[in-house]
C-alpha cells in the first residue's frame, strides 16, 4: 500500500466518508501522477497535490469539528472530481478563496491541528514529487497518531 492509500484509509474511516470521498478520481491520482506522460504530469502532479490536501483538511475537521475546514475539503475534492486542467483547478480554489482564508483566521487548534496545517501549507507550496511524497510520510506518521474518536467520546459526556 502507498502512502496516499494508507492517508486515504486514515482519513475516511466511516462508510459514508467512503461513499462521499472514495470516488474513482480520488482513488488513482497518485497512481495516474506516476503512469502520466510527460505533457500530463502538471496536471497529475496538481490533482495529486488536491488529494493529500483534501485528505489533510479531512483530518483537521473531524479532529475538531471544524466547519471551515470540511467545506474547504469540499471544494478541493470537487476540483480533484471536475477540472480539466490546472488552469480549471486555480479557477474553483479562486472562487472559494475565501473559505481558505478563513481556516488560518478563525480556527482554534490544538498542536494536532497545527500540525496538520503545516502539513497542508507545505502541500500546497509542494513543487516537486519528491516533496510531496516526503508530506505524505509525514502525514502517515501523524495520522496514525492522532485519536479522532477522543473528540466524540467528550462529546457523548458532555449529553
Amino acid at each position: 500500500m502507498t502512502a496516499y492509500e494508507i492517508l486515504l484509509h486514515l482519513a475516511f474511516r466511516t462508510p459514508q466518508d467512503q461513499a462521499s470521498y472514495l470516488t474513482p478520481a480520488m482513488l488513482a491520482v497518485h497512481d495516474n501522477f506516476e503512469q502520466a506522460g510527460r505533457a500530463e504530469q502538471p496536471f497529475r502532479f496538481e490533482q495529486w497535490r488536491l488529494g493529500v490536501a483534501t485528505i489533510l483538511l479531512r483530518m483537521l475537521a473531524d479532529l475538531g469539528e471544524h466547519e471551515e475546514a470540511r467545506r474547504a475539503a469540499d471544494v478541493l475534492h470537487r476540483a480533484l472530481n471536475t477540472a480539466q486542467s490546472p488552469a480549471d483547478i486555480d479557477k474553483q480554489i479562486h472562487k472559494e478563496n475565501k473559505l481558505f482564508e478563513q481556516i488560518y483566521t478563525n480556527l482554534y487548534v490544538n498542536d494536532e491541528g497545527e500540525a496538520l496545517l503545516d502539513l497542508f501549507a507545505r502541500t500546497l507550496d509542494a513543487d516537486a514529487p519528491d516533496l510531496l511524497a516526503q508530506i505524505e510520510y509525514e502525514a502517515v506518521d501523524l495520522a496514525r497518531e492522532l485519536d479522532f474518536e477522543a473528540r466524540h467520546e467528550d462529546d457523548h459526556d458532555e449529553e
